[in-house]
């Protein structure tokens, strides 16, 4: 079966997310985690793309990014994933992939969805029940965001400047809103465009063959007896 097409679009966010082959963890111990946000910084820039926001579960990834033309996120994923498994396999005296395939991306072209998917992204850590609080975990951008902590790479979204006249704010805005949890519906969306490479909000299309009315089931029928008559 041939790939879908991943729709992008130069200057507008992707949600991303590369798992790791089998869920099986892709991070090991502080340094593996250390290594792959060095790597990130270093090949956003030279491929041009914004980062966000980002996590770093054991498993899996998530990235907020913004590339400025339609290639940059693949390269940027491509040269992160092939880094990273190489480190690791040379650790753990393994062969073969870490990573579960290609990665999904989602199209953020709403405002609304890119400070969902800060949230999406930033609280992963609070929904898998690892902490209480997105500010506990080490491995996201949360405190880079909230000014917590000082971040060489990351970079606000248009729609995180939005929130506040000035940085303070913003950050108090954008704390209140992971205070609160995401509503379940946006949540099941992010998931729905990320996995199948579309863009976040846009109207389902119906599954299967439209219903036909009743009259047009009987359609056919009422002109082959006027015919006959």
């Amino acid at each position: 079966m041939p790939r879908v097409a991943r729709l992008v679009v130069a200057d507008v966010s992707m949600h991303v997310v590369q798992r790791a082959h089998s869920r099986a963890p892709c991070f090991f111990e502080d340094t593996d985690y250390v290594s792959y946000l060095v790597a990130l910084g270093t090949y956003a820039a030279r491929f041009r793309c914004t980062v966000h926001a980002y996590c770093l579960m054991t498993n899996h990834v998530h990235l907020l990014v913004t590339p400025s033309d339609r290639s940059g996120c693949a390269l940027l994923m491509k040269h992160l994933a092939q880094r990273h498994s190489k480190r690791i396999n040379a650790k753990q005296d393994r062969t073969g992939s870490l990573w579960e395939g290609r990665f999904h991306s989602g199209l953020v072209a709403r405002d609304d969805y890119a400070i969902a998917c800060y949230r999406y992204v930033e609280l992963n850590p609070v929904r898998a029940h690892m902490v209480d609080h997105p500010s506990q975990y080490r491995w996201s951008s949360y405190n880079a965001n909230v000014r917590a902590e000082p971040h060489s790479f990351v970079r606000p979204h248009p729609s995180f400047m939005a929130l506040g006249l000035d940085e303070a704010h913003r950050t108090a805005a954008y704390r209140g809103l992971c205070d609160a949890p995401l509503q379940q519906p946006v949540i099941d969306e992010i998931r729905r465009a990320t996995r199948n490479g579309h863009r976040m909000g846009d109207p389902r299309k119906p599954r299967g063959r439209p219903k036909r009315s009743d009259a047009e089931k009987n359609g056919d029928c009422h002109h082959l007896s006027g015919f006959l008559r």
